[in-house]
């Protein structure tokens, strides 16, 4: 039996390509929590634990994630079969109340050990892959309309990515729309162009603002209002031709069944982190499926063992229509796997191999690891 011996996690800090503008926060670092099971047989299992901006995003954190799984999450878990994944994941969610991502770092883990010892893929575990690649978007996130317009060109000339995300919501509505107006005039019919408010509108913001983001020709529009106003999200979705895409308010199964029924929402950003791992996302993914709604693959914008578990999960989707925005590791100055993912053709490929099909590199690990790095400068007499 391959049972679960002992659970190491990991925080890394690495920096981003540029500073990521949300409505929120402006991003420099990612901190990521790496996850990694070793089991009886010998085997071991990779997973990740990433949050958005620290807290100002969401109530989990680097240093929560990290505590919830070291506290509570690996005396739970200690000791039993590493094979019966449904049996750990029930536990840990009795007694592991909220920390989704937490529960989907381990649970991610052990997906990837299973894998391993079988010789097969998670997605092979999730029924097979039916694709072998899949569109992913691009998040132009400078504030800057000249910058993002340059990098937007840039990306569809290296057939990076032609699907571009844009955050806005920090600043005046008129601000914005212009912002996202001249992008769109600059890329033409070249781009596909969808913004992400992250709540940042109230509802009366969000009435005008879908009316501007509809004329400039946007395609899409991410949780232009709290997550909380279900109803008020349908009322938008009904009142304008312009997608409108539930994230925030998609906090697992339950979340996704009642705006299905409310029909609150015209796509659904499915992540595998904020679902509580892969075993719930894929739930969403076919309470979505079941209600007719577009299904686009987010990030919390992972590195690249996140990113690789959730490239697993959405190859097995039927209907992907609005492509994913697994750009991640992208985003950051350094690669942490061995063998990177890769980006190709405006989509990312399905990392092949068992398991995940990504390992990480040690001395990436060692370079970003936040505890060494501390205790380098504490020798160093910093």
């Amino acid at each position: 039996m391959s049972k679960i011996e002992h659970v190491e996690t990991t925080i890394l800090d690495i920096p981003t390509i540029r500073g990521h503008v949300l409505s929120m926060t402006t991003m420099t670092v990612q901190s990521v929590v790496l996850v990694r099971i070793r089991f009886g047989d010998g085997s071991e299992g990779w997973g990740e634990g990433t949050a958005i901006g620290g807290m100002s995003y969401g109530p989990e954190s680097p240093e929560s994630i990290r505590l919830a799984i070291d506290a509570y999450i690996t005396p739970a878990i200690t000791g039993m079969d590493g094979d019966d994944i449904n049996a750990v994941t029930h536990r840990v969610e009795k007694l592991v109340r909220g920390n989704p991502i937490a529960r989907c770092a381990v649970e991610t883990a052990l997906w990837d050990g299973l894998g391993r010892r079988l010789g097969v893929s998670v997605a092979q575990l999730f029924g097979g892959p039916v694709r072998e690649t899949m569109p992913v978007a691009w998040t132009l996130a400078s504030g800057h309309s000249e910058t993002d317009i340059d990098e937007a060109r840039e990306m569809i000339a290296a057939r990076r990515h032609n699907i571009f995300k844009l955050k806005i919501g920090k600043r005046a509505l008129r601000d914005d729309l212009a912002h996202v107006g001249a992008i769109k005039s600059a890329l033409g019919d070249a781009a596909s162009i969808r913004v992400d408010v992250n709540q940042a509108w109230n509802v009366t913001e969000a009435r005008h603002g879908l009316r501007g983001l509809q004329e400039i020709g946007v395609d899409l529009v991410e949780q232009p209002i709290a997550a909380r106003f279900h109803k008020s999200l349908g009322h938008l979705s009904d009142a304008y031709e312009i997608a409108v895409m539930a994230d925030e308010a998609l906090q697992g199964p339950e979340d996704a069944m009642r705006v299905a029924a409310e029909r609150s929402a015209d796509v659904f950003a499915v992540k595998i982190a904020q679902s509580g791992g892969l075993r719930r996302a894929a739930e969403v993914v076919a309470i979505a499926q079941s209600a007719g709604i577009g299904i686009y693959g987010g990030t919390m914008l992972e590195a690249g063992i996140g990113t690789a578990a959730a490239v697993q999960l959405f190859s097995t989707v039927e209907r992907l229509g609005w492509g994913t925005e697994l750009f991640g590791p992208l985003l950051m100055k350094d690669e942490i796997l061995a063998s990177p993912i890769e980006y190709r053709d405006f989509s990312l490929v399905r990392p092949q191999g068992p398991g995940l099909g990504v390992v990480p590199d040690p001395e990436k690990i060692a370079c970003y690891d936040r505890d060494a790095r501390r205790v380098l400068r504490s020798v160093a007499g910093e």
